[in-house]
């Protein structure tokens, strides 16, 4: 918390600052505008979530994220359907079973919906720390990027947009950054294989209730 305190208070006195040369609020409440040529910012700001939503690194990692949530919601939805149309099988059959019999098909097919709602959890578990090493990894290859772009614009510290209260639209650098990791890394294909993408990431392969059917 006090990290946090010292940088807003760092973006406040900056702001405070800036109103005796001429700072003129914009439509965001907490931006300020001065001209460029009243002032050389020593703290930079961008929005890390444009960062990543915006930029072609961020949107590729995004999209696979998506539609992998897309096949694995399909799945579950199949797998649902086979179990409950197996279940509504063995309650059809229920009169015509001998009582021990049936006990016994009841207890196997909810040991077997019970793994595979542990196997679909973990798949679940698995595609949200994709997405999570995703980001990671994108703050990982950007930073150098964004460490060139506050040398080059004489700054000393880059703060996320979030933790700043009030600020100067001049000291957001998002826009260009963007550009940059674009333009230096494009969609990060090349910066490194992201979790899925390598052999061991991959969750194993769930039975569905009519390949257990089958086996039987």
């Amino acid at each position: 918390m006090g990290g946090l305190a010292s940088r807003l208070l760092v973006a406040l006195a900056i702001a405070s600052g800036a109103g005796s040369v001429g700072a003129q609020q914009v439509s965001d409440p907490s931006v300020f505008e001065v001209p460029s040529a009243q002032i050389a910012p020593s703290l930079l700001t961008v929005d890390i979530e444009r960062l990543f939503s915006q930029s072609q690194f961020g949107q590729r990692i995004a999209e696979t994220y998506t539609q992998s949530r897309i096949e694995l919601n399909d799945e579950n939805r199949r797998i649902a359907d086979a179990l409950r149309a197996e279940e509504l099988d063995l309650t059809a059959r229920r009169a015509g079973m001998d009582a021990d019999v049936f006990r016994t098909e009841a207890e196997a097919f909810d040991e077997k919906a019970q793994g595979i709602r542990r196997a679909q959890d973990a798949k679940e578990t698995a595609l949200q720390e994709s997405l999570d090493a995703g980001r990671a990894q994108f703050l990982e290859v950007t930073q150098p990027i964004l460490g060139q772009l506050m040398v080059d614009r004489g700054a000393y510290a880059i703060l996320d947009r979030r933790s700043v209260l009030l600020s100067l639209g001049s000291i957001d650098v998002t826009d260009d950054a963007i550009a940059r990791i674009d333009e230096t890394i494009g969609d990060g294909a090349e910066a490194g294989a992201t979790p899925e993408d390598e052999p061991d990431a991959e969750p194993e392969e769930t039975p569905t209730p009519e390949a257990e059917a089958g086996d039987n």
